[in-house]
């Protein structure tokens, strides 16, 4: 094994390198997103992603969840065993474009696909619907490449903000909200679940009467 190799598998060593190096890899997924719906625009008039959020996980919340899995907060145990340190939302107008931004990420050579959650084809029991895809992208510091995990939230407008409510409503309750509350949460993803369809539904016929598309 020459020293390259060497240098390619050092271990993440301190939290200011786990910071440097997911944050790293926050900025190149975010720069391929965009770049793939400025390409989208340009090659068929139109933008798949409404908008990208992302953010990093607080060291309090990675100690938190190494905790509950029960490991030691350790480095090595962070890199190894938390697999959203760095984590992007990616906000669509439609459901169709959900898979369409996933195909285009998954196909990027550099990109290795760790994992797929389907909640959409497969909601949770809450209601939940989001597409999960768990991604390595490699990072090119001066001595080594690091290949850092991301965690990949797709999803539509109606599904975000679902889910947002959701979120505060799970940790007002810490995860014990009353029955009424969970049932009407059901209800309103059955809501979205209907809104998206009908929107993708009409989107689609506008599309097919629109006269200057030549697809």
């Amino acid at each position: 094994m020459g020293a390259q190799d060497n240098k390619e598998t050092d271990p993440i060593d301190s939290w200011m390198e786990v910071t440097l190096i997911y944050n790293s890899a926050l900025k190149e997924i975010g720069t391929k997103l965009e770049i793939l719906n400025d390409e989208f625009q340009h090659v068929h008039q139109y933008n798949p992603i409404e908008h990208i959020k992302s953010r990093l996980k607080t060291s309090e919340s990675i100690v938190k969840k190494l905790k509950k899995k029960g490991y030691e907060s350790t480095i090595e145990n962070m890199v190894e065993h938390v697999n959203d340190i760095a984590g992007i939302r990616v906000i669509c107008s439609f459901t169709s474009d959900i898979y369409r931004v996933a195909d285009m990420l998954s196909n990027q050579s550099d990109i290795k696909v760790l994992s797929i959650k389907d909640y959409i084809k497969n909601p949770k029991p809450s209601g939940y619907k989001s597409y999960h895809m768990l991604v390595t992208v490699p990072i090119f510091l001066s001595d080594r490449i690091v290949d850092a995990k991301v965690e990949i939230q797709i999803r539509t407008v109606a599904m975000d903000f679902w889910a947002s409510l959701e979120h505060k409503i799970h940790y007002k309750f810490e995860g014990n909200a009353p029955e009424h509350i969970k049932k009407e949460l059901e209800e309103c993803a059955e809501m979205v679940s209907n809104l998206d369809a009908k929107m993708l539904s009409l989107n689609e016929e506008v599309h097919a009467l629109d006269p200057t598309n030549h697809e």
